[in-house]
C-alpha cells in the first residue's frame, strides 16, 4: 500500500487527541482608485521541480490597468488551495475567502494545491514520499510568485504574499530569498502564523495534550511522562539525523512516521523569527494572533514578532478575539468547528482591508 504524504503537522492537535480519547485598529486612509471589472476564478497550472502544479487565479475581466496581486499559500498536510483537507469532513475555505476578501479590495491572487494536496497530488512522489523534503515546497512557492508577476495587469511593484499557518514559514522563506530567486515581495501576510521552529511547535501541542489527559484521569502520571520522554527522543533523533527512533509508539505514530521524517528535519531548521529579521525594511507585514487558536499561540506569535522588530519592517500586529485556528468567528478552543459554516473573523478582515489600502 502506498503511504500517504506527510500529514497534517500543525494538526497535531486534532490527531493526537482522538487518539488519546481527549476530546487595532488603524487609522483610516485614503483607498487608491481600484478599476472596476468582473472577478472571476480561472483554473491554471504551472510547473515547479517536475511537477505540475494545479491552481485558481482569481482575477479581473478584462484585465485593466495596474493591479496589485497577492499569493497564499496553505497550512500544513494535504491542505488544498482553498484551505481545505481530506483530513476534516467538510470544507473549511479558508484561503478561497481570503481571496474573496482580496478581490473586494481590488487585489488580484492565486491559491494553489501544493505537492501532496488537491489536483497536484503527490506527482513523481507517489511511490516514495518519504523523499520528500523541503525544497519541492519552496520551489512551487517561487514558481507560484513568478507565475503570478507574469499575469497580464499585474504590477510587479505590489506583489503580497500571504501564508496562513505553516504557509507562512514559505511566505517568508520567499520574501527573504531563502527560497530561491523570486520576484520581489512588497508586502507579507502572516495569518495564524508558524512562528517558531517547526518541532518545537509540534512538541508543545502534543506535550499541552499529554498534561490534560493525565489531569482529567484519562492516562496515568507514569503513561504520560514515559510519553514526553518518547516525543523528546524523537524530536532529538529527528534534529540529530533527520531519522526517527525504532521505538516511536503507535500514539505518536501519525505525528511522526518515516513518509514525514525528512520534510519535519529539514522545515524545523529555520527558526521564522530568525527568517523575519532579515527582510529588507520598510516591508509591511500584517501579523494575527487569535486568544482561542489552540494550534499556535500568541505568545508563539510574539517569539515572531520579536524578529520583525529587529528587520525594522512595517508591522501591523492584530490581536483576534474568540477566532480558532482556521479564521473563524469559534471561541470552543477544540478544532470541532473547523468545518461548520460559521463567519469568518470580522476583525481580520477589517484589518486586512485596511492593510490593503495603506500598503497595496
Amino acid at each position: 500500500m502506498v503511504r500517504r504524504a506527510r500529514p497534517s503537522a500543525l494538526m497535531a492537535t486534532v490527531a493526537l487527541a482522538c487518539l488519546l480519547l481527549v476530546s487595532g485598529g488603524a487609522a483610516a486612509v485614503q483607498s487608491r482608485a481600484r478599476p472596476t471589472g468582473t472577478w472571476v476564478d480561472s483554473p491554471v497550472t504551472f510547473g515547479a521541480g517536475g511537477i505540475t502544479v494545479y491552481a485558481t487565479y482569481r482575477h479581473r475581466l478584462p484585465p485593466t490597468g495596474s493591479t496589485p496581486a497577492a499569493l497564499l499559500i496553505a497550512g500544513s498536510g494535504p491542505t488544498d488551495r482553498n484551505g481545505n483537507s481530506p483530513e476534516l469532513s467538510g470544507s473549511v475555505d479558508t484561503l478561497k475567502t481570503v481571496a474573496d476578501w482580496l478581490s473586494q479590495d481590488g487585489v488580484a491572487s492565486l491559491r494553489y494545491d501544493k505537492l501532496g494536496s488537491g489536483r497536484t497530488g503527490l506527482g513523481p512522489y507517489l511511490l516514495d514520499p518519504a523523499t520528500i523534503g523541503i525544497k519541492p515546497f519552496d520551489e512551487e512557492a517561487v514558481a507560484a510568485l513568478t507565475y503570478l508577476a507574469g499575469r497580464p495587469g499585474v504590477d510587479r511593484r505590489r506583489l503580497a504574499v500571504v501564508g496562513h499557518s505553516e504557509g507562512a514559514l514559505f511566505a517568508l522563506l520567499l520574501a527573504t530569498g531563502m527560497a530561491g530567486p523570486a520576484p520581489a515581495v512588497h508586502a507579507l501576510g502572516l495569518l495564524e502564523p508558524l512562528s517558531v521552529r517547526y518541532l518545537d511547535l509540534i512538541s508543545d501541542q502534543i506535550t499541552a495534550q499529554i498534561v490534560a489527559a493525565s489531569g482529567s484521569g484519562q492516562m496515568t502520571a507514569g503513561a504520560a511522562a514515559t510519553l514526553e520522554h518518547q516525543l523528546a527522543a524523537a524530536i532529538s533523533s529527528l534534529r540529530a539525523d533527520g531519522k526517527l527512533p525504532a521505538d516511536v509508539p503507535q500514539v505518536l505514530s501519525s505525528v511522526f512516521s518515516p513518509a514525514n521524517a525528512l520534510f519535519l528535519s529539514q522545515a524545523d531548521r529555520d527558526d521564522p523569527a530568525q527568517l523575519a529579521a532579515q527582510l529588507r525594511p520598510p516591508t509591511p507585514v500584517l501579523v494575527s494572533c487569535s486568544n482561542d487558536d489552540i494550534q499556535v499561540s500568541c505568545a508563539e506569535v510574539d517569539h515572531l514578532v520579536s524578529g520583525l522588530g529587529e528587520s525594522h519592517v512595517q508591522i501591523d500586529f492584530v490581536q483576534l478575539a474568540g477566532v480558532d485556528h482556521v479564521l473563524k468567528q469559534d471561541p470552543s478552543r477544540t478544532a470541532l468547528a473547523y468545518t461548520e459554516p460559521l463567519p469568518f473573523s470580522p476583525q481580520l478582515r477589517a484589518a486586512l482591508q485596511t492593510f490593503v489600502r495603506q500598503h497595496l
